[in-house]
């Protein structure tokens, strides 16, 4: 993700030094009230992510913001505003508090802490607005939570690979960083699925950054230790491509990696796969934020909306990657299939 995940190793900051300062709002689209006497309220809507710089958080934004445009033109939204806390936490619960003192009727956060936020964030829900958390998660019951089973990443590509082994042989782990909530969830769901399959061994259990340059030293050194591995459970799109590579470069076995959705991997994929290379892929998919988006516009309407919102994880498997794969796409972004609007409407409960 994940290039992108790296946001998930963010330090959870103490609340009492915050201050409930102005908002420092990076893409103003408030055109005033956020409703007209005699009309129906269009909605005042903000979105606080922890950061924005990440490939993946830049597609959310985009794929967010031409929803929003739909809903603003079905009257159902008045103003929009995306508030980036750029990796602080404590700054973006000061903006969450900004936004209720600005009286906002719906708050969307992809949070840097699970726990720091949820104060701010139940200050919000007991001051009667809106709030939907997406893709990394708050643990606070009283917000809807739209996302995706971390552990069952972890078991659909584990038991993938225990099949496409026959069942024995040696394999890496390649995991994202020790300690990441996201990392470990994946690693357990996938432990599981191995469990199944007692004739493969893990000859290393990797730690990496979800970023290329150091995924490919740590995988490079794991694999010198292990030349004769048969597979390669890979968590992370940069971390599989990391892999795929040094096999690539040093004219290895290709051996089956399990991804993501992180096309510079895709492309090697596709590359490759005439060579005999196969992979199943999932994805942390960006369209969590227009689900967040649309059942938050639907809660503060007046419709029942679920407080836990699972959306089912895409497979991209041999048969399908040309659907996903980006030629002139960047190497660092996230190609996702659209979900329709009648499977949101599903899941939101509609």
């Amino acid at each position: 993700m994940i290039g992108r995940f790296s946001r998930a190793v963010v330090a959870t900051a103490a609340l009492g030094a915050l201050t409930a300062a102005t908002a420092c709002g990076v893409n103003s689209d408030d055109k005033g009230s956020s409703g007209d006497a005699g009309k129906s309220k269009a909605l005042k809507v903000g979105w606080s992510t922890i950061y924005l710089t990440p490939s993946w958080m830049q597609q959310t934004d985009k794929m967010m913001k031409a929803d929003v445009d739909k809903l603003k033109s079905d009257g159902k939204i008045g103003s929009y505003q995306v508030f980036n806390a750029n990796g602080d936490t404590s700054q973006q619960i000061a903006q969450i508090r900004a936004m209720i003192q600005q009286k906002y009727d719906v708050i969307l956060v992809d949070a840097g802490s699970s726990t720091a936020l949820n104060p701010a964030l139940e200050q919000a829900v007991t001051a009667g607005i809106t709030v939907v958390s997406f893709d990394s998660l708050v643990t606070s019951e009283k917000v809807v939570r739209v996302g995706t089973d971390q552990k069952e990443w972890g078991r659909m590509t584990g038991q993938w690979l225990g099949e496409k082994l026959g069942g024995k042989g040696k394999i890496i782990a390649f995991n994202g960083p020790a300690g990441v909530a996201v990392s470990e969830e994946r690693w357990q769901g996938a432990e599981e699925a191995l469990k199944k399959f007692p004739g493969i061994k893990i000859a290393a259990n990797v730690h990496s950054e979800y970023n290329l340059a150091p995924a490919a030293q740590a995988f490079a050194s794991a694999y010198s230790a292990s030349p004769d591995i048969d597979g390669v459970f890979s968590q992370g799109g940069a971390l599989s491509a990391a892999a795929l590579q040094t096999l690539v470069k040093q004219k290895k076995k290709l051996v089956p990696i399990t991804g993501e959705n992180y096309n510079g991997f895709l492309k090697m994929w596709n590359d490759n796969k005439a060579k005999g290379f196969s992979s199943l892929s999932t994805a942390q998919p960006n369209y969590l934020g227009v689900i967040a988006l649309r059942a938050a516009v639907a809660k503060a309407g007046g419709a029942t909306v679920p407080s836990s919102i699972m959306v089912p994880l895409p497979k991209i498997t041999d048969d399908n990657l040309g659907e996903y794969v980006k030629a002139d796409q960047p190497d660092d972004s996230y190609p996702i299939q659209e979900l329709p609007q009648a499977e949101i409407d599903k899941l939101i409960g509609k």
